[in-house]
Order: C-alpha cells, then structure tokens, then sequence
C-alpha cells in the first residue's frame, strides 16, 4: 500500500541553541514515483516564515527554489530521474547551517505498465454517480469532526451521507446493469459549510472528504472495480477551488486567484473563448470571474500554481490506478494554461481518455475544445483533449421525443440534424453521448413512462460516441430541476439502513429479508437496460463501425452500423436500428435502404431477430411494420 503524507501534517524541530519550532504544516505532494516523464516535481512547502531558511534534499537535485511574496511558502523544483525508490529527505537549514525541519519526501515504484493505462472509449458504457446520493454503508461518519456541514437527510440540499464503502458494496449491481465504467462526482473534500454535497468546491486537492472515506479507501475502490472489469473516472476541477480551501487564507501570491474590485460572478458566455470579435472585457467576464462566490476562480497563468495543478492531477491518476478523468466546466479555463495542463497529462498517459464539460449549444463551438479540432485549427489553438460532451445530442433528446408528429425541424429529425454536423468534429466516435446528467433535467421526469426511455437508451448505446447513463435512471428515478438541483440527485432507494425499500436487488432476492425489492415498474426500467447495455459490450459494430443514417420518414429514424471485413468486399457485421417514435405504428420499405442491407445474405436467411424483443423479422417482404413508440435493433 502507498502511503501518502496528508496535508495538515506538521513537524516540529527544535534546533540546538534555538527555542523557537519550525512547523511544515504542508507539504505538496508529499510523495512521487520512478520512471515519470514529469520527472522534476514541483515541492510546497508551507509553513511559517519558512522562506528564511535554506532548504535542501538529501540524494536529489534541487533544480530551483521559488520565493514569493508571501514568507509562508517555498516552491522547491527537484529532479527524480534515474533516481531508486526510497527515503528522500527534505531539510530546512538555518544560517547557521543548523537543522530546523525535515520532511521525508518518498519516491515509489509504478505499477506495472502504469504508463500505458488504457483508457474508457466507445467499447464502454459510464454510469455516473454522485456519492453523497448513492449508498451510505458508515452512517457514523456523515458528521465528521473538523468538517463544518453535518450529515443531514431530510435537508434536501444537505449531506445525505452516501460513502465510498456504499460505492463498493455496490458494483456488484453497476456491473450487473452493464455499465463497463464509473464516475462519480468529486469526491475530494468540500468544507463549504452548507451545500457541499456535490464536492465541486474543494477545499484539499490531496485529500477524500473524511465523510466519504480515505485516500485509501477511494484507491480500494478502484481496485475492486478492477477486479470486477469495471473501470474508474475521476471528476477533475482545476478551473476552480472552494473559499474553505487552506490556501485562501494564506495565499502563496498575489496573483493565485482572479480578483476584482467586488465579487464578480462568471458571466457563463464561453463562447467568448473563440469569438473572433470579443471585447477583453468579455473575455475575462467568462473566464476570470468567480464560477460561484463560494468558488474562486484560480489563476492558471501564474506558472507555479499550473505546476501544481498539473502534478495534481499526475498524483491521483497514479495513486489510485485511475482509467480516465471528466473536467469540469473545462471551458472556463484559461485556454493556453488548460490546453498545457491536458497536454501534460496525456504525455505522461498517452492511452488515458479525458472527457471535458463543454456546455454549449453549438457543434462548431464544441468541437474547437476537442484535440486536433478544424475548428480551433483556424487559430492554431489544440486544446489536447481527446473528448467533449455532446451537448447538442443532449438537447435534441430533451425535445424530440415529445415532438409525436415529424415537422421539418421536429421530431427525429433533430437527432439526425445532429449526426449531420459531425464534419465540425476531429473525432465524433470519441464524444460522450448522454440524455442527463447531475446537472441536467432528469430524462424519466420530462418523459415518464418506459416507451420514450427505450427509444433514448437504444439511441444512445447504438450510435457513435461513449453511451453515459446517470444512477437512477436504470429504475425510472425522476426530479424536477424546477424544483431544485437536489431534486435531480435523489438518494437511490436502498442505499440507507432505514430504507423500507431497495432499487438495488430484485423483489425476489430481498424479500425474504423483510425488505422489498424493486418494484414491477422499477423492474421493468432495469431489466431493459440490462439487457440492452450487456448486449453492446460485445458489439464491435457498435464500438468501431461506421454510422449511416437516413433521413427520418413518418417520425421513424433509420440508421445502420456496418463493420467491414478486411477485404472490404463485404460487412462482416451490420445493424439496423429503427427508432418509432411516431404514436401510430409505420411501415418501413426495404428497397431504400438497399445499399445498406447485405441483400444476399437476407435471401439465404430471411428471417431475422430483432434484439430487444425477440421477435422474428421477415426481410423476404418488401416493408416491415414497427408499432408506435418502439425500438428495434436488427442483426443482419
């Protein structure tokens, strides 16, 4: 096991001849690896008056010593290459060379291969949770000491107390589900005192909020996902950090955070970040500005603060064995500094997958985030990062399937509009797709009832992109964002001792128990999913082939994934997907998707299943008719 010097640490000295004690109250990271890349690491040291002593490491190269402004903080640049596994010792030297404060700086061994990590991609389904809604397993620590919120259920915007070992004791049912991999919201500490549920204002980059755990624990977990097949993402926030954090009291510099006159709120207009005619006023309004007053939005161009983020983010990716990282609000950062920062982490991790949040309405203004984009091309800007979030996608499903009656805007023709404009994109299959996130309006609120759900979750496991699903919705969960964002981040039935009943087990296998399981309705939802997402993960048509689609008739959208073989003769795999989503059932003429069916092979066998009803299929005829709201997934 890693052993990891937490922050809050302290040592105290006293020196021969001196009564005085020299405290290092941090130390940032406290520990790194053989055989990085990112070889010459970036020390802090905070403690008090601290810049008046000489610092110095035993076995290791001080490359440079950074001072500021501010007599609390050392920034000490070491070199680690070529350098064993061990016992590294920083020293802090008065002027009269005399020993006043050491810290046992540690260099570990890797794990095997740790650099070549592969990463999530379109072969994976990502189930997204929040921790403090899932699971509670240790209700005792809900209210912990030293953390300002305490646990409190029945405050809906309160700590619930979901916790890391909840998550364990739980993969078993994500893996069940189909899901192939987990994000979970921060779960770093947030010592806001009220609303630090969600984890998105954290007060210690180094730490696991006490209430959810331990580093350890956080790092058990992944290596239990591990043994399940299950991968790990992490919810990374390097634009901002929370106003508990310990630094806002004894700021390293000046210039480590954005400040104004007077609180300013982000004006959230990131599409400054590529207008080609934006004020500079405009720009620092999106981008310098506060996300939230409990926020402060962090200065990525002082180069000792983006060090720091950087080997951060190096730090937990190694640490806990991580598989990939989701940024949040990636385009507020300061795009040369953000760019750098992914650059980095994906030198040092080159099969490692980073999504970034990118919440805009506009493919070409999405695509100018993603790696290599055309679009960021035209001002020689690559960000590095090798997936966005399609938020179009996202915003034609919250319409579409409302929309019963096809207009020449509505209906599916919004989802084929989409796919339309997947020329913007480098890399369209390496874009999470989704119709909800903690965020967002919950899908089972906007639609409730499980038809419009199979058509969104058939879409979405089917087309192009990283299919991602929110808990909950595999059991029809709603919430009102009307209502508020806790609404949309219900606790998931089950995940409490005092739950009269649980979502997490059939009713079969719980009640013997004396406590219900799903009901027939939460049922339905699951088995669905189930049997959809354990389907796909063997379909290379779906993770690899090329997408064709077809222009929606009568509110029904075709489309057909087609892996060819090597020869490029012919497909080796082909699926058809139909989508109804008209109220009244259609009739489908083959002969115009022609060029698509394997023709030959449906003379030889006509009759073909459809996946998700088991219902045989006869292509000898010349239309097929689908009833009304329905999906179907053809092999042919």
């Amino acid at each position: 096991m890693i052993l990891r010097i937490f922050l809050f640490f302290s040592l105290a000295l006293a020196c021969p001849g001196h009564t005085q004690k020299i405290i290092l109250s941090h130390v940032e990271p406290g520990n790194w690896w053989v055989g990085m890349k990112h070889h010459q690491v970036q020390v802090l040291l905070h403690g008090p008056q601290i810049a008046n002593y000489t610092p110095s490491v035993q076995g290791l190269n001080v490359l440079g010593i950074s001072k500021t402004e501010n007599p609390n903080y050392l920034f000490i640049t070491v070199e680690t290459q070529d350098k064993n596994a061990g016992t590294y010792p920083i020293i802090l030297s008065d002027n009269k060379k005399k020993e006043v404060a050491r810290f046992e700086f540690k260099l570990e061994e890797r794990i095997y291969q740790s650099a070549n990590r592969e990463g999530f991609s379109s072969k994976d389904v990502i189930y997204l949770l929040m921790p403090d809604r899932f699971a509670n397993l240790l209700p005792g620590q809900d209210t912990y000491p030293g953390m300002t919120e305490p646990g409190n259920r029945d405050l809906p915007g309160g700590r619930h107390g979901g916790d890391i070992q909840g998550i364990i004791e739980h993969l078993s049912y994500i893996k069940e589900l189909g899901a192939t991999t987990i994000w979970t919201t921060p779960l770093l500490e947030d010592n806001e005192p009220t609303y630090s549920y969600h984890g998105y204002a954290q007060s210690d980059l180094y730490k696991v909020d006490p209430r959810y755990g331990t580093n350890s624990w956080f790092k058990e977990m992944v290596l239990e996902a591990h043994r399940q097949g299950l991968k790990v993402i992490k919810d990374e926030v390097p634009n901002h950090w929370s106003s508990k954090h310990w630094m806002m009291n004894d700021l390293p510099t000046k210039t480590w955070i954005h400040e104004f006159p007077t609180f300013t709120r982000s004006s959230y207009r990131t599409s400054t970040q590529m207008d080609p005619y934006a004020s500079e006023s405009d720009v620092r309004a999106s981008e310098d500005a506060w996300f939230d007053t409990s926020m402060p939005d962090m200065n990525q161009s002082n180069p000792l603060l983006l060090n720091y983020l950087i080997q951060n983010t190096l730090w937990w990716i190694e640490f806990a064995c991580l598989d990939g990282l989701r940024v949040d609000t990636y385009s507020y950062n300061d795009k040369k500094a953000i760019a750098k920062w992914t650059q980095s982490i994906m030198e040092e991790y080159p099969n490692l997958n980073i999504v970034g949040e990118i919440w805009l309405h506009n493919q070409a203004q999405i695509s100018y985030w993603q790696k290599d984009s055309p679009i960021g091309a035209l001002e020689s800007y690559n960000s590095g990062l090798p997936s966005v979030m399609d938020f179009t996608l996202h915003d034609a499903i919250t319409q579409a399937f409302s929309e019963t009656k096809q207009g020449w805007d509505q209906g599916m023709v919004r989802i084929y509009e989409n796919f339309v404009n997947d020329f913007l994109y480098k890399n369209p299959n390496n874009l999470l797709v989704f119709m909800e996130n903690h965020d967002t309006k919950r899908f089972n609120e906007i639609y409730p009832n499980l038809a419009d759900y199979k058509l969104a979750l058939t879409l979405l496991s089917t087309t192009r992109g990283i299919p991602q699903i929110y808990y909950g919705s595999e059991i029809g969960m709603k919430g009102s964002k009307e209502v508020g964002d806790a609404d949309i981040r219900r606790d998931f039935p089950g995940g409490w001792p005092t739950d009269k009943q649980t979502a997490f087990y059939a009713n079969d296998d719980k009640r013997r128990y004396g406590l219900e399981g799903r009901t027939p309705e939460q049922e339905a939802y699951f088995q669905f999913t189930k049997k959809l997402l354990n389907w796909r993960k063997n379909q290379v048509v779906i993770h690899e082939g090329k997408l064709v689609q077809y222009v929606p008739e009568n509110n029904v959208y075709v489309y057909f994934r087609i892996q060819e073989s090597e020869n490029g003769l012919q497909s080796s795999k082909r699926l058809m997907v139909v989508l109804n989503n008209s109220l009244d059932e259609q009739k489908i003429n083959l002969d115009r998707f022609e060029e698509s069916l394997d023709v030959s092979q449906l003379k030889s066998v006509p009759i073909r299943k459809e996946i998700l009803s088991d219902l045989p299929l006869d292509f000898s005829q010349k239309t097929l008719t689908i009833p009304g709201k329905t999906a179907w997934i053809i092999e042919l």
